[in-house]
């Protein structure tokens, strides 16, 4: 008898615990809704926490420099070994932080999405780091900030082992190697195991989007949209083994544009995303996704839009809204940028990089030709960019705000 209590006084804390985590609320569907904490259809509207965790050469004024691997290559070559690296630390530290999540709820927004690269979960080297526990200790300071907000957030892998999309964008070599690769495909489904693992009772997250952006419309789509859902399936089917709880998000090939690869729902627990930019605001551009989400009964999102003038963004997102597809305007915060939710200044000397990134630097004998006569001066306005880019340092764009219905504080 004394064994049988010993064992009852063991087991009970563990049954309080498993009982708490099934009793936890997490943002589900059902039909074609997104449904809220409170049981109620929940609308997303939000933005992009673009250019932080994946840096794009486009964000930096940069043209040919254009994506993470290549914009860490020139910068190294300004400052040196480790001056990059305290860069890129203080670059993460600075570009988002609790301030601007505080801003972003009390804008009015009630969801971000998150975009990362994979290497932030590998032994890789990345943004100055080679920890495979950096994703989750930048993931989870932002996941706390906007868990005291209020604010949901969904976590986008961006750039995944192989390069999903063969563009910028994927960190990658220019070519989609991820559904021509068995390593890289499981390495994609073993990074979203772990991230599930993880995450897997955090309510502030909303769900999974398991690849940006695949494949681009430079590549044969018969060529490659064969294999995108089988690998949607191949992701869920590892991240369902450790968490039941959280949506599941599918964008569709050619930039998150077209649907066509996709079957009847595989889960119950998915939304299926678009992505559109410099289209005419009508009913005609959408519809096709309406359509689906009329054929299968499950909800459609737009995952990025917007880069365009106030009265576009207004007007997409008020046809968004009258076909009940929530949204997330891409970008949040972006360089002498008013397409976008705030701004910051080019800091003094800051033309000197961009035209250093203009130069040939395909050989070393380049590389010198291209050094600049005053390094520090250069050096000087990378440093001028981190301090420009701190939230207090920072510009709300009040007509782009307002165009999406957000208070510019």
């Amino acid at each position: 008898m004394k064994k049988f209590l010993f064992i009852t006084f063991l087991l009970a804390p563990m049954c309080i615990f498993f009982s708490a985590a099934q009793t936890k609320k997490f943002i589900s569907v059902s039909g074609k809704e997104v449904i809220g904490l409170n049981g109620k259809p929940f609308l997303m509207r939000g933005t992009n926490l673009g250019n932080w965790l994946v840096p794009e050469g486009y964000m930096f004024k940069f043209t040919n420099v254009n994506s993470p691997r290549l914009i860490n290559e020139a910068l190294s070559e300004l400052m040196g070994p480790e001056d990059i690296k305290a860069f890129w630390k203080t670059y993460q530290d600075n570009y988002i932080t609790a301030a601007d999540i505080h801003f972003l709820k009390a804008s009015g927004m009630n969801s971000i999405r998150i975009p990362f690269n994979y290497r932030l979960f590998t032994a890789e080297s990345y943004m100055g780091q080679n920890n495979p526990n950096r994703g989750f200790e930048l993931l989870d300071r932002v996941i706390g900030w906007c868990k005291k907000e209020g604010l949901f957030v969904i976590l986008d892998m961006h750039c995944a082992p192989g390069g999903q999309t063969g563009d910028n964008i994927d960190d990658g070599v220019g070519y989609p190697f991820l559904f021509k690769s068995k390593a890289s495909q499981q390495l994609t489904i073993q990074i979203w195991h772990k991230i599930a693992a993880h995450y897997a009772n955090e309510t502030t997250i909303m769900g999974y989007d398991l690849l940006n952006e695949p494949i681009a419309t430079y590549f044969k789509a018969g060529e490659f949209n064969q294999y995108l859902e089988p690998l949607y399936k191949d992701i869920t089917k590892s991240i369902r083994m450790v968490d039941k709880n959280h949506i599941i998000i599918l964008g569709g090939a050619q930039w998150d544009s077209n649907f066509k690869p996709f079957g009847p729902p595989f889960d119950s627990k998915l939304i299926y995303q678009f992505h559109k930019y410099w289209t005419e605001p009508t009913q005609n551009v959408i519809q096709d996704y309406v359509d689906f989400r009329n054929k299968y009964n499950v909800p459609v999102y737009c995952g990025e839009t917007g880069e365009n003038k106030d009265e576009w963004v207004k007007t997409f997102k008020d046809l968004l809204e009258k076909n009940n597809i929530g949204w997330h305007y891409w970008p949040y915060k972006k360089l002498d940028n008013t397409a976008g939710i705030i701004t910051f200044d080019v800091p003094a000397g800051y033309n000197k990089v961009i035209e250093y990134t203009e130069k040939p630097r395909n050989t070393f004998e380049q590389i010198r030709k291209a050094a600049p006569e005053n390094r520090d001066e250069l050096v000087n306005a990378l440093w001028g960019f981190l301090n420009n880019c701190k939230f207090q340092n920072c510009h709300p764009n009040k007509g782009y705000m307002e165009a999406l219905g957000f208070k510019a504080q």
